[in-house]
């Protein structure tokens, strides 16, 4: 449909040029103009090859080949209220909406504008133009070639959304990542909306037709050759002026003008801070000095607190050992609290120096982070900036009259503070201390560990054993308040002495029997044999002989095999004797020889009488 129409102007045209009996050229326009078509559709001429040529270079070089999808350059006519009307120098003009101009409010005849050409020809014979999708086509022509060539292009900032803005750039909406604004974090992005700036097209996806724009691009490359200035000037000990970037927990970045550098939260103040927020703000103006950085000077550390006087030098002389100061808990650890007397000046409190008490505690135990305390200074430093501060010098020493407190022998109650394997330390008094072993707890338990025996602030009462006031140390007892129940089962479980009770326990080499609750005897194996050869068993309960008292050792030793074994021996001497006395009746040979005797004599008497 296209070509045949074009052949048809052609041949139009052609013909009525013939018309003409001029040879010479005619201006194309004036040439329409003055056509008579009646007399060309009559076919009353003909024209010639070399006219007809020579028509056609003519058309060739005035009038657009109206190719579909073409952006040509238009020019307005006319404007109505609703629509353009534009010429593209084809074979009619085109028509486009208002609509597609409303970006440009001063539209007026004679403009120049970039159309394409979206239909030929609609069913009325009438060119279809587009203004809008002609911008578009050019628009991302132009993002291409900026892309390509790196080039700083102008947007508008049309709007916020997520994660950043939306940038209108030659009418194509990019995408402006909140992280591309600026080399500094932004916290208010309204205030770029309705901006115009300039941009840098960092990324295009080609498929989806997607434009990714950066201002931060351009601050860089600007900040890049103020950076490589800063940086070959730096100097230890220079003081410059920065900006606060951002605040972390563990210190603050400076911006220098394009270089960062790092101020640690330890060389912010000369005070203690718990987070650099208590001494600088966001976006903060303020001098900083330069402290170290590396080789290449890319990590830089600074300094604010440098910017001063030292606390420790302004620290006047009338501070001196011995003298009571005061001041605020900043800090605690398990083994002290630091106490700042002055800005910047502390000292510290070992938790030693707390108290008299010689038990182990934590400096939480004494004092709390913002306590108002006074204390003692025992140490003073000022070359190493050190000082050493105690709070119990603030008491009179409890040991001073410990002699006529707790002399030797005096009975007292204290509160059980700590366990050991070997004994247990008492509190008598704060500061005073004394140590239990585990052979004084008890006269008859035999006792493994002091836990078995007490528990840790239980009320105890002790006798003091020993005192040894240059060592600071206290001996103490418990079992000496009470009486000493050996003496008593001395006589009524000495040796030879004889007992019922049962087997409590199956040792290895023998058996354990209980008497009482203060008194358990060791059977030995030997000892266990019944009257008929058989071994007493856990539970049986039969007579025991105490063969071994011993009260300082508190060693009883029982014997159910004396008990039978004696009874043998008894009736071995009772049979011994009793054989022995029929022997001594029995008559002998002297006797029967004086018997034989006294008869003899008898006899003889008798017969003298006759």
């Amino acid at each position: 449909m296209a070509e045949e129409n074009k052949t048809e102007e052609a041949v139009e045209t052609v013909e009525a040029k013939v018309q003409e009996a001029p040879a010479k050229k005619q201006d194309p326009q004036q040439f329409l103009e003055n056509f008579d078509w009646d007399k060309y559709e009559e076919g009353i001429e003909r024209v010639e090859d070399e006219k007809l040529k020579e028509f056609e270079q003519l058309v060739k070089e005035n009038f657009v080949d109206t190719a579909d999808e073409e952006v040509v350059e238009g020019k307005i006519t006319h404007i109505t209220d609703r629509e353009a009307i534009i010429d593209i120098n084809a074979k009619s003009e085109g028509v486009i909406s208002l609509n597609e101009f409303r970006y440009n409010p001063d539209l007026k005849v004679g403009d120049t504008v970039e159309v394409l050409i979206d239909i030929r020809e609609d069913k009325n014979g009438q060119l279809v133009l587009s203004h809008r999708k002609a911008r578009t086509i050019k628009a991302w022509e132009r993002v291409n070639d900026a892309h390509d060539k790196e080039e700083v292009v102008t947007g508008y900032v049309k709007c916020r959304t997520k994660g950043g803005m939306i940038v209108d750039v030659f009418g194509i909406e990019a995408f402006l990542p909140g992280s591309q604004i600026d080399v500094k974090p932004i916290r208010d992005y309204d205030q770029y909306v309705g901006k115009t700036m300039e941009f840098k097209v960092v990324k295009i996806n080609q498929e989806f037709k997607n434009v990714v724009v950066s201002h931060k691009a351009l601050i860089e490359a600007d900040i890049e050759e103020q950076k490589k200035e800063i940086i070959s000037q730096l100097e230890k000990g220079q003081v410059l002026e920065g900006v606060v970037k951002n605040i972390t927990s563990y210190g603050v970045f400076i911006d220098l003008g394009g270089v960062d550098g790092l101020v640690h939260i330890t060389d912010l103040s000369w005070s203690r801070i718990n987070h650099p927020n208590e001494v600088v703000d966001l976006d903060q103006k303020l001098n900083v000095v330069i402290l170290d950085f590396d080789e290449n000077k890319s990590r830089i550390q600074l300094g604010i607190k440098q910017l001063e006087k030292h606390p420790w030098d302004a620290l006047g002389d009338e501070i001196k050992i011995g003298d009571k100061v005061k001041g605020k808990v900043v800090v605690i650890a398990d083994y002290g609290a630091f106490l700042e007397v002055a800005e910047g000046v502390e000292g510290l409190i070992h938790v030693s120096e707390m108290s008299w008490s010689t038990h182990l505690r934590s400096a939480q135990d004494f004092v709390k982070v913002g306590d108002e305390l006074e204390a003692v200074v025992l140490t003073l430093d000022r070359e190493d900036r050190k000082m050493s501060l105690g709070l119990k010098q603030l008491t009179p020493d409890p040991w001073t009259d410990i002699t006529s407190k707790y002399p030797v022998g005096s009975r007292h109650k204290g509160i059980v503070r700590n366990f050991t394997n070997f004994g247990v330390f008492v509190e008598l008094e704060e500061g005073i201390d004394g140590l239990i072993y585990i052979s004084d707890l008890s006269w008859t338990k035999k006792i493994k560990h002091p836990s078995e025996f007490v528990t840790v602030g239980d009320e105890m009462e002790v006798e003091v054993l020993e005192l040894d006031v240059d060592g600071r140390k206290l001996s103490l007892g418990h079992k000496q308040t009470q009486e000493n129940p050996w003496d008593k089962y001395e006589d009524e479980f000495g040796e030879g002495t004889t007992h019922k009770a049962a087997i409590t326990e199956i040792v290895d080499k023998g058996a354990i029997i209980e008497f009482n609750e203060d008194i358990t005897a060791f059977v030995p194996q030997r000892h266990m044999e019944k009257e008929d050869g058989k071994k007493l068993q856990r539970g049986e309960e039969a007579e025991f002989k105490i063969i071994e008292f011993n009260k300082d050792y508190k060693r009883v030793v029982a014997s159910h095999t004396a008990i039978f074994k004696e009874e043998e021996q008894r009736n071995v001497r009772a049979a011994r004797r009793k054989s022995a006395q029929a022997d001594e009746n029995k008559p002998t040979l002297g006797d029967a020889n004086e018997q034989l005797q006294a008869l003899k004599d008898k006899m003889e008497g008798k017969g003298k009488k006759k």
